[in-house]
């Protein structure tokens, strides 16, 4: 759907957005430039201009298509829709990581991911302050950079097992009594702050598997191709791959091989499940 060029574009807009918008605005919000949509989900007039600006480009470097973004998504649910609709889909998050780039720390990133009918066809994670950006087509593969990545080798067992979790703040009491039986088979937990950066890790070997209670397009579309094109796998609780377009049983895992999946999968199921 998209040649070379066109794939350049995006990543020319994505850097665009960057520099002209987002960057700047590092560490130079004033309070009026930050609110808060729900407790504890912010957003600043970075995400609402950077959004705006990648929905200008990117339809326009793919005539036709129409973009789901966080922010617009805000105000009109109905977006989502779109994803399982007929044309190309832009899936935008402006700035994964705004609790981060309102604290003026550099852990964010830009996501953007483009699917038709919930399939993924390409991805762009850029981390301007980071200096990387991922990239990932399908059947293409998973690039750094411009090099290739894989992901961490798979294993035959939890015990010691390198697992990322969401903070505990934002856990349910169902999702406590999830991870707890996990934390019984001696898998070794540490906690992610933003998705975005989080799916660059698992991709590139340096994270083994991470468990996401929440499903969002915006936070795992660009994330979930890179991580699959690197050799990983996203499935759900009942072991279907993640569906961009939703519905996917919760938590979703992403995890080297279909073998570590099956094994988190099965330890995060309560009885009766």
């Amino acid at each position: 759907m998209l040649d070379e060029s066109g794939i350049a574009a995006v990543e020319k807009a994505v850097r665009r957005a960057a520099s002209e918008v987002v960057v700047p605005l590092f560490g130079a919000l004033a309070a009026g430039d930050i609110e808060e949509k729900a407790p504890g989900d912010l957003v600043t007039v970075a995400d609402r201009r950077a959004e705006e600006l990648l929905t200008r480009e990117l339809t326009a470097i793919l005539p036709g298509s129409v973009v789901v973004g966080e922010e617009a998504v805000h105000a009109d649910p109905s977006l989502l829709g779109l994803l399982r609709g007929p044309d190309p889909v832009w899936i935008v998050d402006p700035v994964d990581g705004t609790e981060a780039f309102a604290a003026a720390s550099p852990r964010f990133s830009i996501l953007v991911a483009l699917s038709v009918r919930g399939e993924l066809l390409a991805s762009w994670t850029l981390a301007p302050l980071l200096g990387f950006l991922a990239t990932a087509t399908a059947g293409g593969g998973a690039h750094v950079d411009g090099e290739p990545v894989r992901v961490a080798p798979g294993v035959t067992g939890l015990r010691h097992l390198d697992v990322l979790l969401p903070r505990p703040s934002w856990w349910t009491p169902t999702e406590q009594a999830r991870f707890s039986a996990l934390y019984a088979t001696g898998v070794m937990p540490s906690f992610f702050d933003f998705s975005g950066l989080t799916y660059a890790d698992l991709a590139a070997g340096r994270r083994t598997a991470m468990i996401m209670p929440w499903d969002n397009p915006w936070d795992h579309a660009a994330g979930v191709l890179l991580h699959t094109e690197a050799g990983g796998v996203v499935v759900g609780l009942d072991g279907r791959p993640y569906d961009v377009a939703g519905g996917n049983r919760l938590p979703f895992v992403a995890a080297p091989d279909q073998a570590t999946a099956d094994l988190i999968t099965a330890a995060l199921r309560l009885p009766g499940e």
